[in-house]
């Protein structure tokens, strides 16, 4: 990893238009929206980080994941948290290999041993570094941003800015090829406004319930088009109440597989199969909800017990 000069990194678009982002997406399995689809475009197109917010579990962790995969690229994930750090994000230095190499070597002089101990071969990137310091294709995902210190924003902001870091042993890495980058947000507290100013901005929500049967068409598709709907339109209801955690998308399609495991669904491509049944739903709802209050709700409102 050799320290260069910042500026210069180049923007290599990999999607011709907005149907090439559509048709690239769908053929690893995610369904873009025009909206999806456009934000997904200009931020690969004008090298610019995207910033995709929206409730947990509506595919804004995937949409990096399909992006990566459509493109061919690595994907490079910064999973954030309370109290992460910047070692935990650009780099930290293996120290204890650091002290064995010099008293391996023998070396008391100072300034020789730290020549020797800042290089390379005692530095350990962390996602960040790696990320910008790679040539080939790369997807930066930096996951749930909100859930980091409002510090870790302003580390973001500079390695952001000028796609560079600078390791005072080392001087500066700067990316050749920028990396796409997404950050997540399930909206848990507000991001600075500076942050939100370097970045495009998508909102994903909850789909309604046609692009939900279409994702289930495509993930699911044993599952009877009747049972499909039947499985959306309850979800759909769920939704709606008090709960602590509504279901994801994700939960839907692990429901689908949990009916047909049960039998619940014996046709596909639009035959009929057995229906979802009151009790059906009360015995599987664990698969969905997570929380007993949540379970309890859902059974009260739906007048399952």
């Amino acid at each position: 990893m050799t320290g260069t000069a910042p500026g210069g990194a180049t923007v290599v678009p990999t999607f011709a238009d907005v149907p090439d982002v559509v048709a690239r997406l769908r053929a690893t399995g995610y369904l873009a929206d025009e909206a999806t689809a456009t934000s997904t475009f200009l931020a690969d197109r004008l090298g610019k980080p995207l910033l995709v917010e929206g409730p947990a579990g509506v595919g804004k962790t995937e949409l990096a994941r399909a992006i990566a995969t459509a493109t061919d690229a690595e994907l490079i994930r910064l999973q954030c948290y309370e109290g992460i750090d910047e070692a935990r994000a650009l780099y930290e230095w293996n120290h204890a290999k650091q002290i064995l190499h010099i008293q391996a070597t023998g070396t008391r002089d100072w300034d020789e041993a730290k020549h020797d101990i800042f290089s390379d071969e005692f530095l350990l990137p962390r996602p960040l570094l790696r990320a910008i310091a790679r040539t080939e294709p790369t997807v930066l995902l930096i996951d749930e941003v909100d859930k980091a210190d409002v510090d870790v924003e302003g580390l973001l902001l500079e390695v952001l800015s000028d796609f560079a870091v600078t390791i005072p042993e080392m001087g500066t890495v700067a990316a050749t090829r920028r990396p796409v980058v997404l950050l997540t947000s399930n909206a848990t507290r507000e991001l600075s406004e500076a942050l939100k100013r370097r970045c495009l901005y998508l909102y994903i929500d909850f789909p309604d319930a046609a692009r939900e049967r279409e994702i289930l068409a495509s993930r699911v598709p044993d599952l009877s088009d009747r049972l499909a709907a039947e499985l959306v339109r309850v979800v759909g209801v769920l939704r709606t109440l008090d709960l602590r955690k509504k279901p994801s998308v994700a939960e839907t399609i692990d429901w689908a597989n949990t009916l047909l495991a049960l039998g619940a669904g014996d046709g596909a491509g639009g035959r009929s199969g057995s229906g979802l049944d009151d009790g059906l739903i009360a015995r599987t709802l664990g698969v969905v909800l997570k929380h007993r209050p949540d379970l309890k709700t859902a059974l009260k409102e739906l007048k399952l017990g």
